[in-house]
């Protein structure tokens, strides 16, 4: 039937679409099941700078819980005996693998083979005894090898096949014996530049021996073997540059033969310690008298001035290093002619003659340090030339105005650990080029203008470690162009006025462990200092008491300044806090150190001044408690250290909204309870330091330990070795090792239930909806008339009968059905066209039409049978009919519908083999006993088993 505009359905029309949102339910349900990424809590290693260290912590395995994110690897110091194949395998970006000091004896084959970008190997210190074929396979673009300290005494002829990059192999302090091993070396490492072979107990050094030598080769080390015979028939290093033949315990003859000076031209050599015979020491220098240009001959002992003597006859030669030779005397280089570099350090030279260096007149560097001279010898005066003095660690104690007279071209000088007490105003007129002076740890209680007027390209200088006790004003306005100035560990303690008036280009000054307070530093101290960058004055006695704001902030001139420390101020009692504009003007600082200033709290608002703050360390203080909206105006801090004060909690990170924070220390604390929230407020978070906190190992804990193990943003340091201290009954045991599982909901076990019910229930639905949706709808209005008692009864009927029939039909009803039945019979009809309430819905007015009339007639034809609404209605019929068990149906087919054509209806069907019927067609040529028919079936009661009437049965088609 049709009622206003009523459309017919097709049953499954939309199945599609249903079928593709089940699809996607199940693949939502899959998705909850997925392993998450193992967590980032490592159980003895930290990861730093992309660096996992693990080093010292008596490890016997290689650890497997390292992120394969990771670029370098530090392993040393522990207790591994064996490398395996699996032990390296997840970890495709490792650069650098350290494996020193273990005790390391075997290797599997293959065990490096997946560390593919490896460049640096350390192998030092441990028990190897035999390099094996297969030992370095996949280390292609290895480039430095350590295996020194160990106890090889052999090495298989391809093992080192695959270092086909490798330019430093350091495979000293072995049992080598053989220089045939060292040729098995050379034969596949085509790009070695450095070889070091030190103490290997080699004994015979012969250049046949070395077959397929690594031309590349430019570096040597052969010192402490014990080396016999050393010849050289061949040019087997044509690039060698550097040897090191020192410190040979041989002291017999040794048979040095090189055929052609041509073959080892080497720059630089070491004999350093060699003990041998001067004629075979006379033999071997003159080997090299091509191309030496460095020669070191440090504690040679015997035949010192020989030696000397016979080196400076070399045309090549430079540079001469004779360090702890014992000398008494410098008046050994009258032959030497060429030197630009002389080292005469640890020796015993109390007095330098003026004839000492009276034929060098090239000599640029000198270095005269740890020796006993009491003055500045004057015979430096006559070494115009020189760039570099070192006159350190000696027994100086006074400089005279012309110690440095005529030394024009000095551009370093160090007179560092002496005795000197003060400085003379025109002690460095004529040093016009330094720019780096070493005066630290002297006895320095004067500068006496040595800086006011002199030293203007001066970039460094070294005060450190003296006696001064103030810095006046103008002490260092000469040092226009000094860019560090080293103040430290002196008795300073107070800054003048203007004390570093003219110092513009000032970048770092070093003021901590002095004794300056906060009335030593004011305001104009710091004039002129616009480009300076760091300032630090850690252990120093600042105190500033109950002041709340300051009326001249001392460092509000350094616009520039990006690293400050005040740590570890030493005064004798606690400040309730730093003034709350201490930092005015420094729009520009990145770190800040108050580190143990005994503080008790942090005013709002002092870091107002500082946007770009990225690294704050308040550490050691007993604050207690922090406001949130301290950290308000630094929302860039990307560092903060918080250990070791006293706080409570970590609650008010929840609204201190620091977003870009990466690494957070807050060692030793009074934290208990980690809250979820506080872990979600800091999204950044790369690393965070928990030791020595007293957890509780409860249930409030539990998300916390969850998120520990799961996490993979977030290094949580050293969570293996957390400790409960409450309750009482786990109170030592390790806050991971509980089993906190009934405290936390299993997540995956609850997806995957509610997801498994949620696709049945969707299922369900797609076929409710497209196979019984009118039966759950009429089902549904069924239950509101069982409950509103809206069942017709025979004194609440309104119709005599309810018209079922399809648009198509009512012109058979109206024309034939309505004038019989109402005008002429007097039954009172219901017709949907006429007497359904407009507003209300369809399936409200076919339910009170069908229960408010005594029978429901149904004009039963092809069309009817296809119509969604019509078969709706003959649905609720006949659940009247089961329902009542009353005789409340009567159909009337107006047309011939074979059985066959039934099939798809099965619920009419299904009628059919249980009721009769009238038919029109048989009975259109005995209209007037068909209407009387139906009369009599409108009359009849409503009682099923009542056969007072029958209806003509006709035959069933």
């Amino acid at each position: 039937m049709a009622f206003g505009v009523k459309e017919d359905n097709p049953v499954l029309k939309g199945g599609s679409k249903w079928s593709n949102l089940s699809i996607i339910f199940l693949f939502l349900s899959i998705s909850c099941f997925v392993v998450p990424a193992t967590g980032f809590a490592l159980k003895y290693c930290r990861i730093s700078y992309n660096n996992a260290i693990c080093s010292n912590v008596k490890l016997h395995a290689v650890p497997q819980d390292i992120p394969s994110t990771v670029t370098g690897f530090d392993l040393s110091g522990n207790k591994i005996s064996k490398i395996e194949v699996s032990d390296f395998k997840n970890l495709p970006i490792l650069t650098v693998l350290d494996l020193g000091g273990n005790n390391i004896s075997q290797i599997d084959k293959g065990a490096f083979a997946n560390l593919i970008s490896l460049n640096k190997l350390n192998l030092n210190g441990n028990k190897l005894t035999k390099l094996e074929d297969g030992t370095f396979d996949g280390l292609s673009n290895l480039t430095e090898l350590r295996i020194k300290s160990n106890k090889i005494t052999a090495v298989a002829s391809s093992s080192f096949k695959p270092l086909t990059n490798l330019k430093t192999l350091d495979i000293s302090f072995n049992v080598l014996k053989d220089i045939t091993i060292v040729s098995s070396i050379f034969q596949h490492l085509p790009r070695l530049q450095e070889l070091i072979i030190k103490k290997s107990y080699i004994t015979i050094f012969q250049s046949w021996e070395l077959t397929n030598t690594s031309v590349a080769l430019a570096s040597l080390d052969l010192s402490q073997n014990p080396i016999r015979v050393f010849r050289f028939t061949a040019d087997v290093f044509p690039n060698l540059t550097r040897l090191n033949l020192g410190d040979s315990p041989r002291k017999k003859n040794i048979t040095w033969e090189v055929r052609n000076k041509t073959f080892l031209r080497v720059a630089t050599l070491d004999i350093s310690e060699l003990c041998l015979p001067l004629n075979d020491t006379k033999t071997l220098l003159e080997s090299f008298d091509t191309s030496l240009t460095t020669l070191r001959m440090n504690k040679i002992k015997r035949n010192v001035t020989a030696l000397i003597n016979v080196s400076c006859t070399i045309p090549t030669l430079t540079t001469l290093k004779l360090q702890n030779n014992n000398l008494n005397s410098s008046d050994l280089f009258q032959a030497c002619i060429n030197l630009t570099e002389i080292d005469l350090a640890e020796n015993q030279i109390k007095n330098v003659s003026d004839k000492s260096f009276r034929t060098l007149r090239g000599l640029m560097i000198l270095s005269l340090r740890k020796n006993k001279l009491s003055a500045v010898p004057s015979v430096i005066r006559t070494i115009p030339t020189l760039v570099e003095l070192d006159l350190s660690s000696n027994l100086i104690s006074a400089l005279d105005c012309h110690d440095f007279a005529n030394m024009t071209r000095l551009k370093e000088l160090s007179l560092k650990n002496n005795t000197i007490t003060e400085l003379k105003e025109c002690l460095f007129k004529d040093l016009i080029r330094l720019q780096v002076l070493r005066l630290q740890t002297n006895k320095i209680t004067k500068l006496n203008s040595a800086f006011s007027k002199h030293l203007p390209y001066l970039e460094r200088l070294h005060l450190n470690g003296n006696q001064l006790d103030c810095i006046k004003e103008g002490y260092f306005k000469g040092l226009q162009g000094l860019k560090n100035l080293s103040l430290y560990e002196n008795k300073i303690t107070r800054l003048g006025k203007n004390s570093f008036i003219g110092m513009k280009n000032l970048t770092d000054m070093l003021l901590q462990y002095n004794k300056i307070t906060d009335k030593g530093i004011h305001k104009s101290s710091f004039k002129d200092l616009i480009n300076l960058r760091t300032l630090d004055l850690r252990e120093n006695q600042i105190f500033y008491g109950a002041s709340s704001a300051l009326r001249d902030p001392p460092f509000s001139l350094l616009s520039r300044l990006e690293s400050l420390s005040l740590l570890s101020q030493h005064h004798r009692k606690k400040s309730p806090g730093l003034p709350c504009n201490i930092l005015e003007g420094l729009t520009n600082l990145l770190y800040f150190n108050i580190r143990n200033t005994e503080l008790l709290s942090l005013r709002v608002g002092m870091f107002n001044y500082t946007p770009q703050l990225q690294h704050l360390d308040i550490s050691s203080n007993d604050l207690s408690d922090v406001s949130p909206d301290l950290f308000a105006p630094i929302q860039n801090l990307t560092t903060l250290y918080i250990s070791r004060t006293n706080l409570l909690s970590l609650d008010f990170l929840l609204k201190a909204n620091l977003s870009k924070l990466q690494y957070m220390q807050a060692r030793k604390n009074q934290f208990s309870v980690i809250r979820e929230d506080v872990i979600n407020s800091l999204p950044a978070l790369e690393y965070v330091d928990l030791q020595g906190n007293s957890f509780t190992c409860d249930c409030d804990n539990a998300l916390f330990v969850q998120w520990v193990e799961n996490n993979n943003q977030t290094q949580v340091f050293d969570a293996y070795n957390f400790v409960c201290n409450y309750p009482p009954n786990v109170k030592g045991m390790k806050l991971l090792d509980l089993d906190m599982r009934s405290c936390t909901v299993d997540t995956g076990f609850i997806c995957f239930v509610s997801t498994t019910c949620t696709i049945l229930l969707f299922m369900l639905t797609s076929f409710i909806y497209h196979f019984l949706r009118w039966q759950m709808v009429y089902a549904y209005y069924l239950f509101l008339a069982l409950l509103l008692d809206k069942k017709n009864k025979k004194s609440q009927n309104q119709y005599d009968a309810f018209i079922s029939y399809n648009t198509h039909d009512e012109p058979w009803v109206v024309r034939e059905m309505l004038p019989k039945l109402e005008g002429e019979q007097g039954w009172k009809l219901c017709l949907h066209h006429r007497d359904f309430q407009p507003g209300r819905s369809i399936i409200d007015n076919i339910t009170d039409a069908i229960y408010g009339s005594r029978k429901t007639i149904c004009v039963v034809s092809r069309k009817y049978l296809e119509s969604e609404w019509c078969s709706r209605e003959i649905q609720a019929a006949s659940f009247r009919l089961f329902e009542e068990q009353k005789d409340v149906l009567i159909m009337v087919f107006l047309e011939e519908i074979p059985m066959s054509h039934l099939a798809p209806y099965y619920r009419m069907r299904k009628l059919l083999k249980r009721r009769t019927y009238l038919s029109w067609p048989k009975a259109r040529d005995h209209a007037e006993l068909f209407w009387e028919k139906v009369r009599q079936a409108l009359e009849t009661n409503e009682d099923p088993n009542d056969d007072r009437f029958l209806l003509r049965v006709v035959d069933k088609p």
